[in-house]
């Protein structure tokens, strides 16, 4: 497990979900994917989820699959209903300048080095 304020550290991640308490959040693996239906399938739990999709049904997929967060690449606009119903579920969202790709390795790094 990774602790997710060391990832929004080392990451420089924006905290875009301001109302959640991650003080103790963690996360064990990374998924990268933006066909909600094949996420649902195949993210694991306490998964960082990287989509570029910024709609509210991302909220309800991370929930489904029991994600520990949801981190949008390359500074994609999120629709505002998006971040207060990821507030409402306690499902943080988080933004970088990064790409997907860029992101992943980096995340799989801090995980496998700690």
């Amino acid at each position: 497990m990774y602790k997710i304020e060391k990832l929004i550290e080392n990451l420089q991640l924006e905290i875009v979900s301001k109302n959640i308490d991650i003080t103790d959040m963690n996360m064990s693996g990374v998924y990268i994917g933006d066909l909600l239906s094949w996420v649902m399938g195949n993210i694991k739990p306490g998964d960082a989820w990287i989509t570029i999709q910024t709609h509210v049904n991302i909220v309800a997929v991370a929930a489904l699959g029991d994600a520990s967060c949801i981190i949008i690449p390359e500074n994609a606009e999120i629709d505002e209903s998006t971040i207060q119903k990821s507030e409402e579920q306690d499902i943080p969202i988080f933004r970088s300048n990064l790409t997907a790709y860029e992101l992943a390795c980096k995340i799989s790094r801090l995980v496998d080095k700690k």
